[in-house]
């Protein structure tokens, strides 16, 4: 029987809640789960003091309700399942090695910073910095899977060194800002910038896009790679379609000011 934890007070100050990650849950009961502690301001407090809780962990956990004031959960994750009914605020899974997060509605800023593996998926928008470094860190994903089916901010992918980041709908500007290596694919609109001062990688746009000088048009060709990522995210239920399969991409190298190694994929329409 999974853990639920269900919003009864909703927060007036963001509450900081990384201990919301399934290994910390498990073999507890719902009055074990409701003492531990977590950060609200200034002040320590309970976890029950926020949620109603019911259920046994057992590797999974359910939060219900709108949780756009609560922060850091599932940061640090390396195993098991977390589902969320709603919205959620900042910092989610940041850090996590393992497991599975899935948000049946919005993220805010910062999702998935610094993850190393497991897998994060949205059913609605993300914010901000979406699989990026955080302010002040080189490296961003270095691993792991982020799917968001619909719009995400801006500098999604910043200092990404592996992994997938995956786009139903659009992107802000800077998309794989200082891009180590990995992969980012975007179905929707590009926004400026994108790829500034990548090394490797590749980013991917179903859209035309206005480019940065220091991008060179390289081929126009049909990437096999592309073709085995865009089948799995059309598994995933991002509306991939034949002509994202089957079509050819204009290759652009850059960023040139770090020596043109990197690639943003164009699907010709």
């Amino acid at each position: 029987m999974s853990l639920t934890l269900t919003m009864k007070n909703t927060p007036e100050v963001p509450l900081e809640a990384d201990a919301i990650c399934p290994e910390r849950f498990e073999g507890l009961g719902a009055a074990q789960a409701a003492a531990i502690a977590v950060l609200y301001g200034n002040r320590r407090a309970q976890l029950g003091d926020f949620f109603g809780i019911e259920g046994q962990g057992d590797g999974e956990i359910r939060l219900v309700g709108d949780c756009r004031r609560v922060k850091r959960i599932g940061a640090g994750m390396t195993r098991g399942r977390l589902v969320i009914d709603g919205d959620v605020g900042m910092h989610l899974g940041a850090g996590m090695s393992g497991g599975t997060i899935v948000v049946k509605g919005n993220a805010g800023d910062l999702l998935g910073v610094e993850m190393l593996g497991g897998a994060i998926e949205v059913t609605g928008n993300a914010g901000h910095l979406v699989g990026s470094a955080i302010r002040g860190g080189a490296v961003g994903v270095r691993g792991g899977e982020i799917i968001v089916h619909g719009n995400v901010g801006n500098e999604t992918g910043s200092g990404m060194r592996r992994g997938l980041i995956a786009v139903g709908g659009n992107a802000g500007d800077f998309t794989g800002v200082n891009l180590l290596a990995g992969t980012v694919v975007v179905l929707g609109e590009l926004g400026w910038r994108s790829g500034a001062g990548m090394k490797r990688g590749s980013i991917v746009s179903a859209r035309s896009a206005d480019l940065l000088p220091t991008f060179s048009y390289a081929c126009t060709y049909r990437p096999v790679m592309l073709r085995l990522v865009l089948a799995h995210l059309r598994q995933r239920g991002l509306p991939v379609t034949d002509a994202h399969l089957s079509g050819r991409y204009g290759r652009w190298s850059g960023d040139a000011v770090e020596m043109n190694r990197g690639e943003i994929l164009l699907l010709e329409q």
